[in-house]
């Protein structure tokens, strides 16, 4: 890449370290499922986002801000953060709340709620995680997962709402 002999003074090549590929993440970051790609795009709504409205898209997203209406992220993951306040219905392959949720969650896989995580309405689910000091009212309905012939896992959740 360097020529020993360089026409700009004082450069070496012992001063100038070769370019190196970052390195790649660890690999507890990167998507367990085997149908999911190596690296997944995630969306972010930082703490001071106010939003009025219906929140639909194909990637994983995350909210710390405030959200009025819906979210439907087919086969993605929702993260609720920290400082989030969502006011919603929610429909997603997988729903991580660590904030407040207020509002009816359909989560074709899994629906955890963290040790601070507040969520008040209705969850349905195929599997649930609510950690010591979390807090939950409402009504679980538990849905075994559904087999089709082909072989997806996650269901059309935005025609779900009644």
């Amino acid at each position: 890449m360097w020529n020993k002999q360089s026409d700009a003074p004082g450069s070496s090549p012992a001063q100038q370290p070769a370019w190196q590929p970052p390195q790649s993440a660890p690999a507890s970051t990167v998507s367990t499922r085997p149908s999911a790609p190596a690296s997944r795009a995630v969306s972010s709504l930082g703490a001071s986002i106010e939003i009025k409205g219906k929140v639909t898209g194909e990637e994983d997203l995350q909210i710390d801000g405030k959200l009025e209406g819906s979210v439907v992220l087919n086969g993605q993951r929702l993260t609720v953060g920290r400082t989030g306040k969502l006011s919603s219905e929610v429909w997603a392959r997988e729903v991580v709340v660590y904030g407040n949720l207020t509002g009816n969650l359909h989560a074709s896989d899994r629906v955890e709620i963290k040790k601070d995580g507040s969520v008040t309405g209705d969850i349905t689910t195929a599997r649930i995680s609510i950690e010591d000091g979390a807090y939950f009212k409402g009504r679980i309905e538990i849905e075994r997962a559904k087999h089709s012939k082909s072989g997806a896992d996650v269901p059309e959740l935005a025609g779900a709402a009644n």
